[in-house]
């Protein structure tokens, strides 16, 4: 039995379960706080999104099949939560998903956790212009360096148009740097 197999047998377990999601959590907590930090940008709207991920992974173990491998599965989930709090943020604030994330982009310079430069800002702001769906493709690729079979089982899409949205996203953002 495989380590992930076994988590996910004491994550379905009703008496190692509390023991197995502190492991869990401290497995992928990193990972998905910074997967999450690159979709929504600020960072208290990550720890949100990020406690509500784990809080939905809690809830639902029991209903996971195994047919991806646990780590898709709770990106995907991660992925689906920082959506959903984009989209709030668009209706509590009347305006487009790209203005959200232009607003969020713009509070980057103030935020006490944001240890990028100037040209991390500019390619922020490149990925910004870039429609949700490239803008999560480039960032799993560029950042997390997710292969694209995984990707694939994250966001449910097949390789060859996720290769062909990265290769896009990378023209755009290429094309947006060199004219800003």
């Amino acid at each position: 039995m495989t380590d992930e197999a076994q988590l996910i047998q004491q994550l379905q377990s009703d008496t190692k379960k509390e023991q197995a999601f502190r492991a869990l959590m401290s497995l992928y907590k990193e990972r998905l706080y910074w997967h999450i930090r690159n979709i929504v940008k600020s960072h208290d709207d990550a720890d949100d999104v990020l406690q509500n991920t784990f809080i939905k992974i809690y809830r639902n173990i029991h209903n996971f099949k195994g047919d991806s491998k646990l780590f898709s599965w709770m990106y995907r989930i991660a992925t689906n939560e920082s959506i959903t709090l984009i989209n709030k943020n668009v209706k509590r604030l009347q305006i487009t998903s790209e203005e959200v994330l232009q607003l969020a982009i713009n509070n980057l310079t103030s935020d006490v956790y944001f240890e990028g430069d100037a040209i991390q800002l500019k390619l922020q702001k490149a990925i910004a212009t870039l429609p949700q769906k490239q803008q999560l493709v480039f960032n799993m690729k560029y950042f997390e360096d997710i292969k694209y079979k995984d990707m694939s089982e994250i966001l449910e899409t097949s390789e060859g148009a996720l290769k062909a949205s990265y290769h896009i996203a990378v023209k755009k953002i290429e094309a947006y740097l060199i004219g800003n």
